[in-house]
């Protein structure tokens, strides 16, 4: 322990093992108990080195912490001394670090009880068929790295914040883009690049909701959406979904400043919403003032049917934010999303993305629109959509395979994604069929979290509750689905105790 002078400065107690960390805190714990009291000398950097078997920098290091702090006075050619007027503490208050925590914000205490838990990719899983994961060997990793080498070189003399709603030049690529590929016709003002469609749905939920309102949203969902929209305080309205999307005649009664919905690939379901529904859907929101916010997250993949206009691009659709992302095409990895918003609320919108991080990655914007102009964005995207489609035609053969009539597949004819109901199976069985399945190096994931009530997975198509998994394929090669199927067939067994199933 540093000691004072004045009580035992030549003790011979071993302090070597001090560094300036250690010996500030002892300085500062003997300031405010006042061994040394308000003015007193300290002994020079130099000879409380000495002392305690340290190099000068270390001691020097504590002195200016302290001095920082509002502890010590330092004066070229004088020794340390302690301040006249240093804040009153008790010695126990610097110490403790099991203090009563401060009180937190409203959003604070909301997000502490209901955070969701992180699913960490495991690299040891023989095949992990979690959703939203990419496979690295699909990413065009030459022409991103030429788009990312240009727009390096390319910089301006001046580097400076730049615009909240993006790089006009990806704006006008992303304009041309959202026409050709979803016959969305908009301004370049109404497009507002961000770091992903999660930050697309806060900056919508942060300006549309306040505590107390109420939001629409399809039942089952996706529960990153529910929690950001929860967050404000808003209150969740959740609306039944069925082989349609989500039904819109049971909206009359829903008093709600917003819906979020997934029309173009029901997320986790994998249902499109049919034509009437949007045009009812689009209905209640005219009648009752109400935004809709379209999630379009992987629209690019379209496999046994034809592609629907997203809401957006339907007449009398005013008031609908669309959100798209590049995370299912290109990379999670690279955080770019885009939101079109209504006129109305440019300005806003705007102020609001400024506010939260000035503007997303520009070298990133760069890249992106050289690879839009150039053909060689949707060249890629046709590209993935062949090559998934080759993986989904694998994931559905191999659970024909490996289960036959135990399952039923629901979702397949678009997305990344599938819902894989097990007939005889309840829900209760989903946590010892998980633990089963990874034990073999298999990560598979329940549906339950997508509900309102998880002990309530329900197939309507059988009309009973039995357990459901969503099984993402766009990560694996061909070869680890099938040998992933094996796997988890043999899981299933164990876990139900019902003997070989094929």
């Amino acid at each position: 322990m540093v000691q004072s002078s004045k009580q035992n400065s030549s003790s011979g107690s071993s302090s070597s093992g001090l560094g300036a960390r250690g010996i500030y805190e002892n300085l500062r714990e003997q300031i405010v108990a006042e061994v040394y009291g308000r003015g007193d000398v300290l002994p020079s950097a130099r000879a409380l080195a000495v002392e305690l078997g340290v190099s000068r920098t270390t001691v020097t290091s504590a002195y200016e912490q302290l001095a920082a702090e509002g502890f010590v006075v330092i004066r070229h050619g004088a020794r340390p001394r302690v301040a006249i007027k240093v804040a009153h503490s008790e010695p126990g208050d610097l110490v403790d670090t099991a203090a009563e925590p401060h009180s937190l914000s409203a959003f604070a205490e909301r997000l502490r009880s209901r955070a969701i838990p992180t699913r960490v990719a495991s690299e040891k899983l023989v095949a992990d068929f979690r959703y939203g994961d990419m496979s690295a060997s699909d990413f065009p990793t030459l022409a991103w790295r030429k788009a990312m080498n240009d727009a390096a070189l390319g910089r301006p003399l001046k580097l400076s914040y730049g615009d909240p709603c993006g790089l006009i030049r990806l704006r006008a690529a992303l304009q041309g883009y959202l026409w050709r590929a979803r016959s969305i016709r908009c301004e370049v003002s109404e497009i507002v690049v961000v770091n992903g469609s999660q930050q697309g749905l806060d900056l919508c939920a942060r300006l549309l909701l306040d505590e107390g309102d109420g939001f629409a949203i399809e039942e089952p969902c996706y529960p990153m959406a529910r929690s950001v929209f929860e967050m404000t305080g808003a209150i969740a309205a959740p609306v039944e979904v069925d082989a349609e999307g989500i039904r819109a005649d049971l909206l009359a009664d829903v008093d709600a400043r917003l819906a979020y919905v997934t029309p173009s690939h029901q997320f986790p379901l994998g249902s499109v919403m049919s034509m009437g529904r949007r045009q009812q859907l689009l209905g209640w929101a005219k009648e009752k003032r109400a935004y809709i916010v379209e999630d379009d997250y992987d629209s690019e993949y379209r496999f046994d049917m034809n592609p629907i206009p997203p809401l957006r691009a339907l007449g009398g659709a005013s008031n609908v934010i669309y959100i798209g992302t590049v995370s299912k095409t290109l990379s999670p990895l690279l955080r770019i999303g885009y939101v079109v918003v209504p006129r109305e609320l440019q300005e806003v919108f705007a102020h609001a993305k400024r506010l939260t991080d000035r503007h997303a990655p520009s070298l990133e914007q760069e890249a992106l629109a050289t690879l839009m102009e150039t053909g060689a964005y949707e060249s890629h995207v046709r590209k993935s959509r062949r090559q998934n489609a080759r993986r989904r035609a694998a994931l559905l053969d191999a659970l024909q395979a490996e289960f036959r009539d135990l399952v039923r597949v629901e979702g397949a004819e678009a997305g990344l994604h599938v819902v894989v109901w097990f007939h005889d199976t309840p829900p209760s069985m989903a946590a010892s069929f998980i633990d089963k399945a990874a034990a073999l190096g298999v990560g598979i994931y329940s549906i339950s979290p997508h509900y309102f009530d998880q002990t309530l997975d329900f197939d309507q198509t059988l009309d009973r509750s039995c357990l459901g998994l969503v099984m993402g394929y766009a990560s694996l090669t061909e070869g680890q689905i099938h040998r992933g199927l094996k796997l988890l067939r043999r899981a299933y067994e164990e876990a139900t105790g019902c003997g070989d199933v094929s």
